[in-house]
């Protein structure tokens, strides 16, 4: 019942947005919002793939009893989590060419919002396997089976769906973090609705549309990781 509420209010508030903007000649700015949307939906893609493996690896990696991967695993989410993206951004731009590695925009942006995120999803992840229930790892353990196959086979399915809320969240706001890529030259839809908002002087129609733009995509996400979510835990439940 919340997902179809939510759906009729994203459709209510594009149509609205939608509305505003046609009113004040929609086609004169909305190609560019289009092609900054396409950035941003590039860049979140790549973003996410990076952001979902290092949640799954530095959050495994912090619960190893291997104390060197368990030590690389820490320092990684600190660093990354104790410090500003937009900072990271620039190192990766600006920062790293002075040791002689240069980066494109697209990449310094992936890379920027990749690992800043998954340092966050690490904790999520790490939280997630603690949630699975000792006794799970008790049975495996009894069965002989390697402590790395009993991760990857009992305790890792398990937690994939307590980690999808906290992960989906993670998205959300990765792709709204997406914002801060034009500070590496990026032309994302703010950075588009900004320019446009320049040359045309149109602040609440195209600053509408933007907000819309971003609430859609929001939205799908949401609903992606709860049918992801309840299709899981139904599986997960299933008696046999």
């Amino acid at each position: 019942m919340n997902v179809r509420y939510s759906a009729i209010a994203a459709l209510i508030a594009f149509l609205l947005g939608l509305a505003v903007a046609t009113f004040s000649e929609l086609r004169i700015f909305l190609p560019a919002l289009l092609r900054g949307a396409a950035v941003t939906i590039e860049i979140s893609i790549l973003s996410a793939i990076l952001f979902f493996s290092m949640s799954f690896i530095a959050g495994i990696g912090r619960l190893n009893s291997i104390r060197p991967i368990r030590w690389i695993s820490t320092i990684y989410i600190e660093v990354f989590r104790g410090t500003s993206l937009l900072v990271i951004l620039f190192w990766f731009f600006f920062v790293l060419p002075s040791f002689g590695v240069v980066l494109s925009p697209t990449q310094a942006a992936v890379l920027g919002l990749g690992l800043n995120f998954g340092a966050y999803g690490a904790e999520v992840v790490r939280g997630a396997i603690t949630a699975v229930p000792k006794g799970q790892k008790e049975a495996s353990a009894a069965l002989n089976l390697p402590d790395w196959k009993s991760t990857l086979r009992i305790v890792i399915p398990q937690a994939i769906p307590i980690a999808i809320p906290g992960l989906s969240n993670l998205t959300i706001e990765m792709i709204k973090a997406t914002a801060l890529v034009s500070a590496v030259t990026l032309v994302d839809i703010t950075f588009a609705s900004v320019q446009q908002n320049q040359i045309h002087y149109r602040t609440l129609d195209i600053f509408i549309v933007a907000m819309v733009i971003y609430y859609c995509f929001s939205q799908l996400i949401r609903f992606g990781g709860a049918i992801l979510e309840a299709r899981m835990t139904r599986h997960l439940a299933r008696p046999h």
